[in-house]
């Protein structure tokens, strides 16, 4: 837990201070991307005690209206779709004759940098509003291939930013700890995202030994009162398929 938290601050600080629209924004994705980068973030990581970013008192509020699915088809193709709302209700503005909602992606954006959004995602002039510019989003629909270039994992969620942890999660589980698939969605799930600098954990999902130990190292620890995540998630498995839904939320999953 202490690692993984650790790697989730990370990467949610490189997010919030260099990601955005690539049509406005040099991104230094080579060196946030490479080996030697990660090495030096593996590094920073100390092996007794958190290494905590600056206070903030916004808290985490997980969004229901974000949808995603995942499907192959006979022949391998596979589509990995996250489609959202973003708020309960979207903007509240209802399409006139066509009856849907409009949403209000707007809220990705950093409106004042620095600032949290009703995520609690404090996040740089990267992500500042500007004409014509696309706002950051968590959305992570993931298409996994194996070494040999297969297709091997399709996997999504929502969640708001939520979403990034708890894919990592689910392919952590299958790849790493070598987890069946429906195990692996099902385990209970834990988020860190920087600002505010909290560890959430699902009901449950931390035995309290395990609590004390962290809570010692320096973390400050949040059990959820709801749950994280959806996931949607495909596995290949030899020439068969395994899909599992969620059990969190009630989504299906189905062959033919």
């Amino acid at each position: 837990v202490h690692v993984f938290v650790e790697a989730m601050r990370r990467a949610f600080m490189d997010r919030n201070e260099y990601l955005g629209d690539p049509a406005f924004v040099q991104m230094p994705l080579d060196r946030l991307l490479s080996r030697d980068y990660a090495a030096k973030l593996r590094g920073e990581i100390k092996p007794d005690s958190a290494t905590p970013t600056p206070p903030f008192a916004a808290r985490v509020q997980e969004g229901q209206h974000t949808t995603h699915y995942s499907v192959v088809d006979a022949q391998g193709n596979a589509v990995s779709v996250t489609t959202t709302l973003n708020s309960s209700f979207g903007s509240g503005v209802t399409v006139p004759g066509a009856g849907f909602l409009l949403n209000n992606e707007m809220d990705d954006f950093a409106s004042a940098p620095g600032k949290p959004n009703q995520y609690g995602l404090v996040q740089g002039a990267a992500n500042a509003i500007q004409p014509g510019k696309r706002m950051l989003s968590a959305m992570a629909p993931t298409i996994v291939d194996d070494p040999q270039g297969r297709l091997f994992m399709v996997v999504g969620s929502p969640g708001g930013p939520t979403i990034i942890t708890s894919v990592a999660e689910v392919i952590l589980n299958v790849i790493d700890f070598h987890m069946s698939l429906a195990d692996a969605v099902a385990v209970n799930r834990i988020h860190e995202q920087a600002l505010p600098d909290v560890v959430y954990y699902e009901r449950g999902g931390l035995l309290p030994a395990t609590v004390r130990q962290l809570e010692a190292m320096g973390y400050t620890l949040d059990q959820r009162r709801g749950y994280q995540g959806d996931v949607a998630a495909i596995e290949r498995r030899g020439d068969s398929w395994v899909g599992v839904a969620d059990p969190r939320r009630g989504g299906g999953a189905a062959g033919y």
